[in-house]
């Protein structure tokens, strides 16, 4: 780490949620002058730092300075006292009271306003109540700069620093040398490994019953970010006793006492010892009364002969149901929960269409729902009925009262349909079935979409899959694949994957292609060649922006999608006469550049 110290002379980006800074700082003993990156506490013009950090090459900025803390000098001549008062710290103390304050206490003013505040009411213009103000404001910078500097004997960052300190304000400090492990519920970002460094420095001991504690509440949260609801109890003492260099008896003590106080739930699941955090032992009990419960309420019943009806869409639609499809309508409308699952191109959409058209000639109110903003938009487009996200069905907002984001919808409030059609089920965790079935009442039917082969949802839980699972819902399989999508070779070879065959590859006239390079380089290349020119000239009318997705797993590097956005910006949307740009810290962007919407925004409608 090297040590630069400098003037702050021009702030070109600052983030005040965050604190993160791009600055120009200057030395005019050097003299020099320099870009430094980081995280910096209000900072402002004429301001005196001390950075510690390293050099970086920035690909279109160049050499910058990226430091990890900082310290801010105070300034000790009368220009500088005068420059830092007047900097905006201080609400109500401009240039004109900065200078009045400069002269009469002159390079003492720093300690008067820190040791004497009520000797600032000599100065024309103070009274009590602003020399207050201004002590308090001095004392609270104060603060934070010693906070900043005692975190940084334990490695932490100003950006943390400043996180910590929004959240505890002047009991920062105190809170975490009382329990430094509370971080990690409270602040994000804290996870246990780096409580627990803070911990070891402040002296915490190893068998420390907090420390246990959050081990092991780590662990889970571990597992649950895999996709686990639960981990078996001699599993998690084995993990958890590693983690913190204990034994496993001192983990399975702590276990216990957890579960009788209500942190965590012990369960026997098929002669095994299982741990939920209780939260998820909660929401998978919840979901299973739920389902159950409405799968045996009175419902609504249906006018017409379900035969006939069919029949009459049938009509309507031009397309002819398969036996298989036409049981699965039937087992819809007849009950309270039903679930239809089937690989791409078995006819899910065509169900729904088919349900939706008999529950428009019942008059039924129906609300349909997808976990995610594209799965919507697609059966919109698909079906022609209106369809929304789970979590705007539920109206998720901002509650004041929690000081947390919530379900509008729930059973207080509850949804007021006669059936809720969830399509793309798969993706649905249980948190979020939990959440959806609080606001579905008994007597509104139910009917769960969705391919149980695809992968499992991002969150703790395999719901779609359990349902099926279990036997204890009706549920309808489909497996034939359709004359439409038998031409895509995409959905052929997925469903000779899920069978566990070799796919068909690289049939001429086909849409399933793989193309084997040897180097990163040559696959950029191959990649920049099918969007500019292979693909756009192979399939007629194809728009290369609007109609081809490059997907990678990675950010960085020559394939990572930074790389990727800029080298296809370059070829496909160039820059241009009269084409208007937008640069935003190291990203260019232009009029006409695609755009991933990535969070829904219904404010905006999108």
């Amino acid at each position: 780490m090297e040590e630069k110290t400098g003037i702050l002379s021009d702030i070109i980006y600052h983030n005040e949620s965050n604190g993160y800074t791009i600055a120009v700082i200057e030395n005019e003993e050097v003299p020099e002058q320099f870009t430094a990156v980081g995280y910096l506490h209000n900072p402002d013009r004429g301001r005196t730092y001390r950075l510690t950090g390293k050099w970086k090459n920035h690909p279109t900025y160049g050499e910058q300075f990226a430091f990890e803390s900082y310290v801010e000098e105070m300034p000790k001549t009368a220009e500088g006292i005068q420059n830092f008062l007047s900097s905006g710290l201080m609400k109500g103390v401009g240039k004109k009271t900065a200078q009045a304050i400069v002269n009469r206490f002159g390079e003492d003013t720093l300690r008067i306003i820190s040791e004497e505040p009520h000797r600032l009411t000599e100065v024309e213009g103070i009274g009590k109540v602003k020399a207050k103000a201004i002590s308090d404001a001095f004392a609270a910078h104060q603060e934070f700069a010693g906070i900043v500097l005692y975190f940084q004997r334990f490695g932490i960052s100003t950006g943390y620093a400043m996180r910590l300190y929004k959240v505890y304000g002047s009991d920062t400090i105190k809170t975490i040398e009382e329990n430094p492990y509370q971080l990690i519920d409270d602040v994000f970002g804290i996870g246990f490994r780096k409580a627990d460094r803070i911990a070891q420095l402040l002296g915490v001991p190893g068998n420390d019953p907090q420390r246990i504690r959050s081990g092991i509440r780590y662990t889970l949260w571990a597992h649950i970010n895999e996709g686990h609801t639960f981990v078996p109890q001699k599993q998690l003492c084995e993990l958890a006793g590693d983690l913190l260099d204990i034994s496993a008896e001192e983990v399975y003590e702590t276990i216990v006492q957890m579960a009788f106080e209500g942190d965590l739930q012990v369960e026997n699941l098929e002669g095994r010892a299982v741990v939920y955090l209780l939260p998820y032992f909660m929401a998978e009990q919840k979901v299973c009364r739920k389902l159950i419960e409405l799968d045996r309420t009175d419902l609504k019943p249906i006018r017409g002969d379900m035969d006939e009806l069919i029949r009459l869409t049938e009509r309507q639609t031009g397309i002819e149901l398969s036996e298989n499809q036409k049981r699965a309508v039937k087992i819809a409308m007849e009950s309270g929960v039903a679930v239809i699952t089937g690989g791409p191109g078995t006819g899910k959409t065509t169900i729904i269409n088919t349900i939706m058209t008999i529950f428009q000639y019942n008059d039924f109110s129906t609300a349909i729902a997808a976990p995610t903003g594209r799965a919507a938009k697609r059966i919109t487009e698909t079906s022609g009925y209106e369809a929304s996200t789970i979590h705007r069905l539920l109206e998720y907002c901002y509650s004041e009262g929690e000081d947390s984001m919530r379900f509008g919808k729930n059973e207080e409030n509850p949804l007021r349909f006669d059936a809720v059609i969830i399509d793309e089920a798969s993706m649905i965790d249980i948190m979020l079935m939990k959440g959806l079935l609080d606001a579905i009442p008994a007597g509104t039917r139910l009917i769960i979409v969705g391919d149980a082969d695809q992968l499992p949802p991002v969150g703790a839980g395999n719901v779609l899959r359990d349902i099926i699972e279990s036997e204890v819902i009706s549920s309808v399989k489909l497996t034939e694949i359709f004359r439409q999508a038998k031409e895509s070779f995409i959905v052929v070879n997925a469903h000779k994957i899920n069978r566990g065959e070799y796919p068909d590859i690289n049939e001429r006239d086909k849409d399933f292609f793989l193309l084997h390079r040897k180097s990163e380089k040559e696959m950029l290349a191959t990649i920049l060649d099918l969007c500019a020119r292979r693909l756009p000239s192979y399939f007629d009318g194809c728009d290369p922006l609007r109609d081809l997705q490059v997907l990678t797993p990675v950010r960085k590097g020559l394939l990572g999608c930074e790389n990727l956005n800029k080298k296809l910006q370059k070829i496909l949307n160039p820059p241009c006469p009269g084409v208007k740009e937008k640069r935003f810290g190291d990203r260019l962007f232009r009029e006409g550049d695609k755009v991933m919407q990535i969070k829904n925004n219904y404010d905006k409608e999108v």
